[in-house]
């Protein structure tokens, strides 16, 4: 089944950066209560982290070995941070291994002039 396009309506797994819906993130968390597990992702059976450094700890950790979904990820934090720099090389990274949503933000940066010169052209 399809992911929504809706962003919102999804969410990354940090440690293994497997994007899942959040239906079937309600329903496993639904079976691991029922059989009184711990909660562990769904993809790779990591159990999941508990505080918010953890989870940097984890995303930091997949873009040290080049995955382009956790770069992604942490250009839209730098993004939202207002860090347009760093969110420029993040999404510029995540561009060169074939994440099209980096593509896609690389375009809002240039266009608008954040981190980089303004460029219409790109």
């Amino acid at each position: 089944i399809p992911l929504s396009l809706d962003e919102s309506k999804s969410a990354m797994m940090v440690c293994c950066s497997k994007v899942i819906c959040d239906g079937c993130s309600h329903a496993n968390k639904i079976r691991e209560m029922e059989e009184r597990r711990h909660p562990k992702c769904p993809f790779c059976r990591e159990q999941l982290p508990t505080t918010k450094e953890e989870s940097d700890k984890r995303r930091m950790k997949r873009i040290e070995v080049n995955d382009p979904v956790a770069m992604y990820e942490e250009g839209v934090m730098q993004r939202q941070k207002g860090d347009y720099s760093s969110a420029f090389e993040y999404y510029t990274k995540a561009a060169g291994l074939g994440d099209t949503e980096a593509h896609y933000w690389l375009s809002h940066l240039y266009s608008d002039g954040l981190g980089v010169e303004k460029d219409r052209g790109k």
